[in-house]
């Protein structure tokens, strides 16, 4: 394999960097209409009369429509195009939108929800796979890493952005909206369907990809082949027993956590005062996303304290996690709140390195994709399983209980790991 260059933004052609500007006004475009919901739905969704339990099982027809449209939609962008592909996932986002804007019955919400998950499946390394080969075409012998890394920047300010503002407009636009007769959310939910509105119309202008021949036979091909993906998946995960264990753990993990991410905004919101309650919700979502990048750049410093051994590291990450989900659930006052919620985004990042190192040593790249496949599988049903769970119990108890009781499945994620560790002889590179 030839040697790659380093990356120098001197030394790229024109067309190179007006590439990576492209890609990362992109980004940041997406994400940015993304993130002027996700501060806000969780309230939005309690505005319109949903309670906990169906606030989660909203939540869990999106990781549902996800889970089964990921893999029969997996290799459709590599046959029919990348623009295409996430052209449909545009209009998905959209028809999502104005779902959840035209109702407030729960039947047509997760019509709503199931659309957002079609959106994801969609949108699932489309763009992404078209920068990296249209940036190794142009410039076939540098590091596409920290080409990627400026896009994913782009990503992460865009999401964070569209928090804040998302958390705002409610705060400033909210009581005349409600006087319309709308929602004080709506706001935020319209300025996402311009934004969207705007990415279809950006993608469609700046992303330029030859056209591909149409191949009607490549979405039945998907769909065919889903079952000999989960079976291929499975039999290589039985055949590696360390890679069932970390798979289960991985399970636990999202049974526990992904409930605070959906409903930590209904639990904090009663702390603040009124007046701009939304708007400290949207920076708090964007100190959520911030704390979790942080924690994914502290996470090789942590890992060399426990010298490499990535399945400690990870047993140690769930630990910490599982006691500062506890005191997470039993605060009462906004700043502890904060300062807990904080320090929980952080541990969360910690986490993913090392997870992710054990896995892909466990593989090799043949079986890669298939192990990813699954890897996705399975989380996407511990996060239903875990909002659902976690929404009946809060429901009928609290949310500090469904928290509380979410920790024991971090607990077992501590042990599968500790058992891991100990089948793991060598260090993890």
């Amino acid at each position: 394999m030839a040697t790659e260059l380093e990356f120098s933004i001197a030394t790229l052609t024109g067309p190179a960097r007006r590439h990576i500007r492209v890609f990362q006004i992109h980004q940041f475009l997406d994400r940015f209409a993304m993130g002027l919901t996700v501060a806000v739905v969780a309230l939005a969704l309690t505005d319109r009369g949903m309670d906990l339990f169906q606030i989660s099982l909203l939540f869990g027809v999106y990781s549902i429509t996800t889970l089964a449209m990921e893999l029969p939609f997996g290799g459709l962008a590599d046959t029919i195009g990348r623009k295409p592909v996430f052209l449909a996932a545009v209009m998905a986002s959209v028809i999502s939108l104005v779902l959840f804007l035209s109702t407030r019955d729960f039947y047509v919400l997760a019509f709503s929800f199931a659309f957002i998950g079609f959106g994801r499946a969609l949108r699932s390394g489309t763009l992404d796979a078209w920068f990296v080969e249209t940036f190794k075409a142009e410039m076939p012998d540098v590091d596409v890493q920290p080409a990627l890394a400026k896009a994913q920047w782009a990503n992460a300010m865009g999401l964070a952005a569209g928090a804040v503002l998302g958390g705002f407009l409610p705060d400033l636009f909210g009581p005349a909206a409600e006087r319309l007769g709308f929602s004080a959310y709506d706001v935020s939910y319209v300025a996402s369907l311009a934004v969207m509105f705007g990415v279809f119309v950006y993608t469609q202008v700046f992303i330029v990809e030859k056209p591909r021949p149409l191949n009607p036979r490549a979405l039945k091909q998907g769909f065919a082949a889903v079952p000999l993906v989960i079976k291929d998946a499975g039999l290589l995960a039985l055949k590696h027993p360390a890679l069932s264990v970390l798979l289960a753990a991985l399970a636990f993990f999202l049974m526990a956590t992904n409930p605070v991410e959906v409903i930590w905004p209904t639990h904090a919101k009663p702390m603040l005062e009124d007046g701009f309650a939304n708007t400290v919700i949207g920076i708090l979502t964007a100190a959520y996303f911030f704390s979790i990048a942080f924690g994914a750049w502290l996470s090789p410093a942590i890992s060399r304290i426990f010298k490499r051994r990535h399945a400690i590291t990870l047993a140690a990450a769930f630990a910490c996690l599982a006691g500062v989900q506890i005191a997470l659930a039993w605060q009462g006052g906004i700043a502890g709140f904060v300062t807990v919620f904080i320090l929980y985004s952080v541990v969360l990042g910690v986490s993913e390195t090392p997870a992710s190192s054990i896995l892909h040593r466990c593989v090799d790249d043949r079986q890669r994709s298939t192990m990813l496949s699954l890897r996705s599988l399975i989380q996407q049903l511990g996060a239903a399983l875990g909002l659902i769970l976690a929404g009946a119990i809060a429901d009928v108890y609290s949310t500090p209980t469904a928290w509380t009781t979410g920790a024991v499945f971090l607990i077992i994620a501590v042990i599968l790991v500790g058992l891991l560790a100990r089948r793991m002889a060598a260090p993890v590179e």
